[in-house]
C-alpha cells in the first residue's frame, strides 16, 4: 500500500492538487518573505487533505518532512492562517528547547522584529485578527489567534502535575486545538523504544502526553515539523508512513539552489592561527560585498567540545585580536597554496591597496570584544537567544559567536559563513560517522542556508548564482567554509556525513571548456551574430484606471435566496419547489455611488496609496469610482431577490466583484517586461573558453559532468571534436541534451543541403532571454545558427532550443510558450540591406516525446521529413 507521501506525490505529478493559494494566506503573512514554490507545494498538500481527501483520519497528524532551513516556520504560520479560517482559534506551539522559545515568541509576536511572520495587520474580510499569546485557553478570546508557547518538557510537566493557572487535560476535552511541533523528532520517545517495553513506562513519556491531549477531540489537528526524524528505525517509520504528507530533503534543498555551497578547509595550525585564517577570510568576504555596494556581515561560528575549552579559546581570542601584529598575518599569508581562497584573497588586498598594515588596524576593529557573544551555556543562550535571532540585522554588529552545543537545533541565520572547529577527536567506527560527526555535518547544514542577494535584476534573490563560474569574485559568498585540524580520517568521515545528509554532492568535478580552434578561426566567429533581447521596467505611467487595462469588466455572483422551509420526513407530505432562479446583469454604478464607496472601504486593496502603485496616474478615489460605471455584475438569485435588492445584498455584490477585480488587477501587475526589440551582439564577445564546475553523480540523470565522448551509454556517445558544426570540444549536458545533440548529428547531412555555416552553441550562461509579458528570465540551452545557401538575400536562421526531461515538461511550459512565441512578435535593428534574420524558438525537445519537435524543426527550417 503505498504511503501517504507516495500518494499525495501522484496528485502532484497529476496536477490534482491546484494551485491557487487563498488569499487570506498570502495577504497576511510578511510581503518580505516571498513563498517559495516548494512551500507552496507543502500549502497545497495540506490544503487538499483537510478539504477533500476522503480518507482523512480524524484527528488528524501530519508530518511536513523539510529541510534545515527550507522556511518551515513560515509554513507553520501559512497553515495557522489556513486554520483560523477554518474554525481553529487555540494553538499549542512546543519546541524542544527553552532557548527557542524566545525566538519563536519573536517571529510570531514581535512586530519590530526582521524575521516577524505575518503581515501588519491580520485582516479576514472587514475583521482584523490579532495574535495573543495565552497561558490557556479557558477565557481566550474567540476571535483571535491564541498560541500557547512551550517546551515539550514543560508541557509534560504541566499536564501531569496540575497547578494554578497551567493546562491540564480538561482544558482540552470540549475544544479544537491545533497541536503544533517544531522539531518534532524529540517526540518519539514512546514509539522509539516501544518495543519489549511496559505500558506503565511509555506513559511516562513527553510522547504519551502529546497523546492524550491529541486524542481528547476528533477536531485536533496536530502537525509536525522536522528536518531530521529517524525513518531508519522501524518503529518511527511505520508510525510515519500514514502522516508525512511532505518530504523535502536537504539534497534537493541544494540542487534547487537554496543553500550555500560548503567547502571544507584543513589546516596542520594551532586552534588560534586557524581561527584566525577564518577572520581574514570573513575580512574579505566582506570587502566583496561592500564592493558591490550589498550589505553583508559575515559571521563566524567558534565551536568548542565542551564550555571550559570555549571559554579559554575566547579569552585567547580576544587577547590575540587587541594584540594582533602584521607578523601575525604575514605568518598565515607566508603558508597559503597559491590555488587556495585565502590566497586569492591576499591578492584581492594587495591590488585594492589594502595594506596589511591597513587590514590588522581594520580586524582589530571588525572583532573588537564587543562584537563578540558566547552562548556556551543554557542561562546565557536564553539571555542572548533575541540577539543570536537577529545576527542579520544591521544594527547587530556582532561578528564571532562563541558555542558548544546551544546552536544545534533552532538557529536561524543566514550570514554564517565560517564554522571553525576547535578540537581535534574522531567518534567513527569500522569507518562510518559517529554521532558527533553527524551532528557536526547537522550543524553545517543549518549554517549552509543561503543570504539572500542580487547584483542584477535577473537574479533570484534566494538562490545561487555563480554555480559554474568558480572564478567569479562573488561566489564566496554563496560558500560556507569549515575549519578543521589536518586530519585525513575526519575529514573523509565528515565529507561521508556531508554527503549522506544532502548538503554535499558526492563528487565535483572542474571541467574545461574549450571553444574549437577551427571555430576561432571561422567567418562566422569574427563577423557572426547572436541576437538577444533585453529586461526593462513596464512603462505604467499612463495608466489611471481600469479603462487602461485589458482586464475582465463582466463577473458572475451567486446571492443567497434566503429561502427556507420546514417538512416532516416520511409523511409523504409534497411541497412545492424552491422558488426558480434568474440572472441579470448590472452596472456596479446601478448600486450609487455610497455603497461603491462603503465597498471600498471594506478592502485594505483600495485605498488611495496602494492604487497609486497600480494607476500611477490616478488623480482621486473619485476618479476611480467613476472609471467602475464600465464594470458589469451577472447576479443569480431567486426571482423575488432579484426584483428587489436592498441594501446589504447591493454592498455583498459590490464587495464580492471588487475582490475579484482585484485579484484581476494583481494578476495582470507586472513591473518589468521583456522587450520585442532583440539586439546583436558579437558571437566572439560573448562565447569564450570557460571553467565550470559540476556534481557529478548527483541527481537521478547520471549523465550531467560526463562528456558524450566517455559516457558508457552507447546511444549517446559522440566525439565532438572531429564535429565542425558544435562550437565546444565537448557536451558535458544531460541525458535529453546529449541526445539532441545525436538527433542535430542525425540531421547534419539534411541540414547541409540547405544551409552553410551551420553552428550548435551550447548556451553556458552566455545569454538570458526574458519573456515579452513579465521579464521572467530563461537560459535555452542551445542556440542553432545556419546560414540559407540559395538566396538573393544573406538570411541567417538563429534558433533557439531546449531540451527537457519528462518530469519538468510540466513545471516548465511557460518557457515552451515563450519560445514558440518569439516568431511574429519580436523585432531586430536593420544591420544591412542586403542581410536577414529570421529568430526561431523551437517546442521543447523530449526523447521520448519528440514528434512535436521533429514536425516543427522540419517546418521552421523547411526540411524534407
Amino acid at each position: 500500500m503505498p504511503t501517504l507521501k507516495e500518494t499525495y506525490d501522484v496528485l502532484s505529478e497529476q496536477g490534482l492538487l491546484g494551485t491557487e493559494i487563498p488569499d487570506n494566506i498570502t495577504n497576511n503573512l510578511n510581503h518580505l518573505f516571498e513563498l517559495r514554490e516548494y512551500q507552496l507545494e507543502a500549502i497545497r498538500r495540506f490544503i487538499y487533505n483537510y478539504e477533500k481527501d476522503k480518507r482523512r483520519i480524524k484527528p488528524t497528524q501530519l508530518l511536513f518532512h523539510m529541510a534545515t532551513g527550507s522556511g518551515k516556520t513560515l509554513l507553520m504560520a501559512a497553515n495557522i492562517l489556513y486554520l483560523y479560517e477554518k474554525g481553529y482559534r487555540n494553538f499549542l506551539f512546543f519546541v524542544n528547547s527553552t532557548n527557542i522559545i524566545e525566538k519563536t515568541k519573536d517571529n510570531f509576536l514581535n512586530l519590530l522584529s526582521s524575521k516577524y511572520l505575518f503581515n501588519e495587520h491580520i485582516k479576514f474580510g472587514e475583521k482584523e485578527v490579532f495574535i495573543s499569546p495565552v497561558e490557556n485557553f479557558e477565557g481566550a478570546n474567540p476571535d483571535a489567534i491564541n498560541i500557547h508557547f512551550t517546551t515539550i518538557q514543560g508541557l509534560h510537566c504541566f499536564m501531569n502535575t496540575p497547578r494554578e493557572n497551567s493546562m491540564t487535560y480538561e482544558d482540552f476535552k470540549d475544544k479544537k486545538i491545533v497541536i503544533i511541533s517544531d522539531e518534532a523528532h524529540h517526540i518519539n520517545a514512546w514509539t522509539k523504544n516501544k518495543l519489549g517495553k511496559e505500558e506503565k513506562l511509555a506513559k511516562t513519556t513527553w510522547e504519551h502526553t502529546v497523546n492524550n491531549i491529541f486524542n481528547s477531540n476528533l477536531g485536533n489537528i496536530m502537525l509536525e515539523y522536522t528536518a531530521t526524524v529517524d525513518l531508519s528505525h522501524p518503529a518511527i517509520r511505520d508510525k510515519y508512513d500514514s502522516k508525512i504528507i511532505y518530504d523535502y530533503s536537504l539534497k534537493q534543498f541544494r540542487l534547487d539552489g537554496y543553500s550555500k555551497e560548503v567547502k571544507v578547509m584543513e589546516a596542520d595550525l594551532k586552534p588560534i592561527e586557524r581561527t584566525l585564517q577564518s577572520v581574514i577570510l570573513s575580512q574579505y568576504r566582506r570587502k566583496i560585498a561592500e564592493k558591490h555596494k550589498k550589505f553583508i556581515k559575515p559571521v563566524i561560528l567558534l565551536k568548542s567540545r565542551t564550555i571550559d575549552e570555549s571559554t579559554t579559546i575566547e579569552d585567547e581570542f580576544k587577547k590575540k585580536i587587541k594584540s594582533l601584529k602584521i607578523s601575525d598575518i604575514s605568518k598565515i599569508k607566508n603558508n597559503v597554496e597559491q590555488k587556495s581562497i585565502l590566497n586569492t584573497a591576499f591578492n584581492y588586498f594587495e591590488e585594492n591597496d589594502i595594506t596589511l598594515e591597513n587590514l590588522v588596524s581594520e580586524i582589530k576593529e571588525e572583532f573588537h570584544e564587543n562584537k563578540c557573544l558566547s552562548v556556551n551555556s543554557k542561562s546565557e543562550s536564553e539571555k542572548k537567544q533575541l540577539l543570536v535571532n537577529s545576527l542579520e540585522d544591521k544594527d547587530n554588529e556582532i561578528r564571532v559567536v562563541f558555542a558548544v552545543g546551544m546552536l544545534n537545533e533552532g538557529w536561524d541565520v543566514l550570514n554564517l559563513f565560517d564554522i571553525v572547529r576547535l578540537y581535534d577527536t574522531r567518534d567513527a567506527k569500522a569507518g562510518k560517522p559517529g554521532k558527533t560527526t553527524i551532528a557536526e555535518a547537522q550543524l553545517i547544514g543549518r549554517g549552509a542556508r543561503y543570504f539572500p542577494f542580487t547584483i542584477t535584476d535577473e537574479q533570484e534573490r534566494f538562490k545561487r548564482k555563480y554555480d559554474e563560474e568558480p572564478n567569479n569574485e562573488l561566489k564566496i559568498l554563496e560558500e560556507l567554509y569549515y575549519h578543521s585540524a589536518h586530519n585525513p580520517r575526519y575529514i573523509q568521515e565528515l565529507t561521508t556525513a556531508l554527503v549522506e545528509s544532502g548538503i554535499m554532492p558526492p563528487e565535483k568535478r572542474e571541467i574545461h571548456l574549450k571553444v574549437k580552434d577551427g571555430f576561432k578561426k571561422s567567418d562566422f566567429w569574427s563577423n557572426g551574430l547572436i541576437f538577444i533581447n533585453e529586461k526593462k521596467k513596464s512603462d505604467r505611467t499612463k495608466i489611471k484606471d481600469i479603462s487602461d487595462l485589458d482586464i475582465d469588466k463582466l463577473y458572475k455572483i451567486g446571492l443567497r435566496t434566503g429561502y427556507v422551509r420546514d417538512s416532516t420526513i416520511f409523511n409523504g407530505e409534497k411541497k412545492k419547489d424552491v422558488e426558480e432562479k434568474r440572472s441579470k446583469i448590472f452596472k456596479l454604478n446601478d448600486f450609487g455611488i455610497q455603497i461603491m464607496r462603503k465597498s471600498l472601504t471594506r478592502l485594505d486593496f483600495y485605498k488611495f496609496n496602494n492604487l497609486k502603485k497600480y494607476f500611477p496616474k490616478s488623480k482621486s478615489i473619485s476618479k476611480f469610482i467613476e472609471a467602475l460605471k464600465d464594470v458589469q455584475v451577472e447576479v443569480t438569485t431567486s426571482i423575488t431577490k432579484l426584483d428587489s435588492l436592498n441594501c446589504d445584498d447591493k454592498l455583498e455584490i459590490c464587495t464580492e466583484v471588487l475582490k475579484k477585480l482585484q485579484s484581476n488587477i494583481e494578476s495582470g501587475y507586472t513591473e518589468y517586461v521583456g522587450t520585442i526589440l532583440f539586439k546583436a551582439s558579437k558571437i566572439k564577445d560573448l562565447v569564450e573558453d570557460k571553467i565550470i564546475n559540476i556534481a557529478v553523480n548527483d541527481t537521478s540523470d547520471k549523465e550531467i559532468g560526463i562528456g558524450m565522448s566517455e559516457t558508457l551509454k552507447l546511444d549517446l556517445r559522440l566525439d565532438l571534436k572531429n564535429k565542425d558544426w558544435y562550437v565546444y570540444e565537448e557536451n558535458y549536458g544531460t541525458s535529453e541534451e546529449k541526445y539532441f545533440v545525436r538527433f542535430i548529428n542525425d540531421a547534419i547531412d539534411k541540414l547541409q543541403k540547405r544551409y552553410s555555416d551551420i553552428y550548435l552553441l551550447r548556451n553556458q550562461k552566455i545569454f538570458q532571454l526574458y519573456r515579452f509579458s513579465d521579464g521572467n528570465s530563461l537560459e535555452p540551452d542551445f542556440v542553432l545558427f545556419l546560414k540559407e545557401k540559395k538566396t538573393k538575400q544573406i538570411l541567417y536562421y538563429q534558433v533557439f532550443i531546449e531540451p527537457k526531461g519528462s518530469h519538468l515538461l510540466e513545471k516548465d511550459d511557460w518557457k515552451q510558450q515563450f519560445l514558440t512565441n518569439i516568431e511574429g512578435n519580436y523585432q531586430i535593428e536593420i544591420l544591412a540591406e542586403n542581410t536577414k534574420y529570421k529568430i526561431i524558438g523551437l517546442p521543447f525537445y523530449n526523447e521520448d516525446l519528440k514528434t512535436n519537435f521533429i514536425g516543427a524543426f522540419n517546418e521552421k527550417l523547411e526540411l524534407k521529413a
